[in-house]
């Protein structure tokens, strides 16, 4: 059987009887027609209106002639750097180049350009400058006000001024880009596009409209760090579509516009998206390389809800899909499961269950549908708040019926649960049978830390949470006579940890015998709050300090704190120790975290650390 992929070549513009196609999208990542991949959403949602699509997908972006592959298109360009930021796609949080990339073809980096978003809209202007160019996908949308940039170190411009863009579309794009491509078929012009939630606009700024939130201003963000976090807290808090205002930015003589957020999909309109004829492969071209090894990550996948009300500080998820939590109907999910028992590949085992937070598929309580979610608050942090409707039982009843379908072996959650919320359960259900049916030996989980000041600052639940879900975890595991361990996820240097912090895990992994094969330094990405704080240096919710670790060298020994058990972080973890004032931690003894630095007696580290 012949898949039917969008055209991604003249020949295959040509085979299809397509002429001149109506809109182009044009992506970072290699074309894989999957509903993981943002750019296939949006490609086949605009299709499924009646227009022509095609997907311009890495383009070379030396090469002008690369992005007139396919033509002029007759209403514009749809431009997105693909599925993650460029910039985190080529760097590690160390500003390393990283040397493979799971969206290309055969994971091979450097088929995008760093800044893809702005490169290609820059190259889609000089090729065609009188079509129109939207922007949107993760990295539009998370760079749509002025923003504190970690890898150049400094703050710039919203993406809209610096791409030459005229329209960004932010958040789940499907509602706002369907609109947009409805109105400029019926011949509007582009510059009039100014009432579409969801979206972003410059105008001159005497056609500012009224009655806005207002940010301060890119040189004052640029100049001044207080106005920088207040205008973090002005672009937060109005991030609600029921009560969210319209902001502004001014921009020199521009002023940045951003409408209301876009209602999220209803689960009617979202079973719908994922009901498109998305062949869920990549495209056959890059068979010879070996496929997109993104892919296989969520092949057999099933994505049930977006959006997450938890909002974790350091997160982007509650800026880009939103804090209100929308799902699949049963039936939708059902219906995908029962597509992958057919695909010739499947071996009988869905992989996951999930989305942001896999076991949230309601709003955190009623009111937020008339009055939205807090301002300035956590559902879940530091405490779960009062009002929290917590029920496991349409996602455990969705479970239990994909267990069943015929050829279906075993059914796991690998997405991140909230365990804060699994315990305010009351009813042990859910509980009980994601310990026997739905964990593949390990359950990663995300305490990030044990640090109440550094949990605060993350906008995490206090440690004790965790303590009390893991003891739980093991006693529920023994007790189905099974072998399964829980994978905490942990970050170092986020904003308010100090070595003292750092060592006071290191301490708390060391107790409970946790030993981290992998760490995460924390990665300033713009948008979020922890970004904010990171660059500015205070809390914008309060404006009072925070402390960063900002040095390489500090950063280094909050890493190799995190495992301090391992030889080749010994010299670093001596040396954070001694700066800590915890030369305690030095020696033979069972509370000691590293032995004594070799060939020294140890009775000369204690008089080299009396003299410190």
């Amino acid at each position: 059987m012949k898949l039917d992929f969008l055209p991604i070549t003249p020949a295959e513009m040509k085979e299809r009887g397509i002429e001149q196609f109506d809109f182009i999208c044009v992506t970072g990542d290699a074309y894989v027609d999957h509903p993981s991949f943002g750019t296939a959403i949006i490609a086949r949602v605009v299709e499924s209106l009646g227009f022509t699509v095609g997907i311009l997908a890495q383009p070379d972006f030396r090469s002008l002639e690369a992005f007139c592959a396919l033509g002029k298109p007759k209403y514009a360009f749809l431009v997105s750097s693909g599925n993650i930021d460029s910039m985190v796609a080529h760097y590690t949080a160390a500003k390393k180049r990283r040397s493979e990339d799971a969206y290309t073809a055969g994971g091979k980096a450097g088929k995008r350009p760093d800044r893809a978003v702005i490169v290609y809209s820059k190259m889609l202007r000089r090729a065609y400058p009188e079509v129109p160019i939207v922007i949107g996908g993760l990295e539009a949308s998370l760079r749509r006000f002025a923003h504190y940039d970690y890898w150049e170190d400094r703050v710039m411009p919203s993406i809209l001024l610096d791409s030459g863009a005229d329209l960004l579309t932010y958040g789940m794009g499907e509602k706002q880009t369907a609109e947009i491509c409805r109105r400029l078929a019926a011949g509007e012009p582009v510059s009039s596009l100014r009432d579409i939630r969801g979206t972003c606009y410059l105008v001159p700024t005497r056609e500012t409209p009224l009655g806005c939130a207002e940010c301060p201003s890119l040189s004052l963000v640029t100049e001044d760090k207080k106005s920088y976090a207040k205008a973090c807290r002005i672009q937060l808090d109005e991030q609600d579509e029921v009560y969210g205002k319209t902001v502004i930015q001014r921009h020199g003589d521009q002023m940045l516009v951003q409408l209301p957020p876009m209602y999220a999909l209803t689960t009617e309109e979202l079973d719908r998206v994922y009901a498109l004829p998305f062949t869920r492969r990549w495209h056959p071209s890059y068979d010879r390389e070996g496929g997109v090894p993104g892919l296989s990550e969520v092949l057999f996948s099933i994505a049930h809800n977006r959006g997450c009300f938890g909002h974790c500080n350091f997160c982007s998820i509650a800026l880009h899909q939103g804090r209100r939590v929308t799902c699949r109907s049963e039936e939708s999910v059902l219906a995908e499961a029962k597509m992958l028992t057919r695909d010739p590949r499947f071996k009988g085992y869905i992989h996951d269950v999930g989305g942001p937070t896999a076991n949230f598929r309601q709003p955190s309580c009623q009111k937020q549908l008339t009055a939205g979610l807090c301002k300035g608050k956590k559902c879940l942090a530091p405490k779960p708040c009062p009002q929290l409707t917590v029920s496991h039982r349409e996602y455990l009843n969705i479970l239990r019926k994909i267990r069943a379908l015929p050829g279906v072996k075993r059914v796991f959650i690998r997405s991140g649960i909230r365990y804060d919320y699994l315990m305010e359960d009351k009813d042990d259900s859910f509980f009980k049978e994601l310990v026997t049916y739905h964990v593949s030996g390990q359950l990663k989980v995300a305490p990030e830390h044990c640090s109440a000041v550094v949990l605060d600052q993350m906008g995490k639940p206090h440690i004790e949470s965790y303590l009390r879900f893991a003891e739980r975890f093991y006693r529920t595991t023994r007790k189905v006579g099974k072998e399964q361990y829980l994978v905490p996820y942990l970050m170092s240097s986020h904003p308010g940890s100090t070595l003292k912090e750092a060592v006071e895990l290191a301490l708390f992994l060391k107790e409970h015998h946790i030993r981290p094969e992998q760490v995460q330094d924390f990665y300033p990405t713009p948008g979020t709050l922890s970004t904010c704080v990171f660059y500015t240096g205070m809390d914008p919710y309060t404006l009072k300090p925070v402390y960063v670790p900002r040095s390489a060298e500090e950063k280094a020994m909050q890493r190799a704190l995190l495992q301090y058990f391992l030889p080749q972080n010994h010299r670093l973890v001596r040396k954070a120790l001694y700066r800590a004032n915890r030369a305690d931690l030095i020696g033979t003894g069972q509370n000691c975290l590293v032995p004594p630095e070799p060939n020294r007696p140890q009775k000369q580290q204690k008089e080299k650390r009396r003299r410190r």
